[in-house]
């Protein structure tokens, strides 16, 4: 798996508009290597899975294959 900060970039290339309200989460991803770090107060995992509640207007293959790469490290 990459680290989450490399993810994030594929992210912000693919995704144009990021939606205000995915778009702290994005920028915290930024700041993580893993789903093990934390960004100020909250875990990386809750970082992730509030991004990923927030990103349901982020369509497309990229969109898809992150989005389930994201899933499965929080599983």
């Amino acid at each position: 798996m990459k680290p989450l900060y490399e993810i994030a970039q594929d992210i912000k290339a693919d995704w144009k508009n990021v939606s205000p309200y995915a778009l702290p989460y994005l920028e915290a991803m930024q700041e993580l290597n893993s789903i093990e770090d934390n960004y100020l107060f909250d875990s990386g995992k809750s970082v992730v899975l509030y991004f990923l509640a927030n990103a349901q207007g982020w369509k497309g293959e990229t969109a898809r294959e992150i989005k389930a790469d994201l899933k499965k490290m929080v599983a």
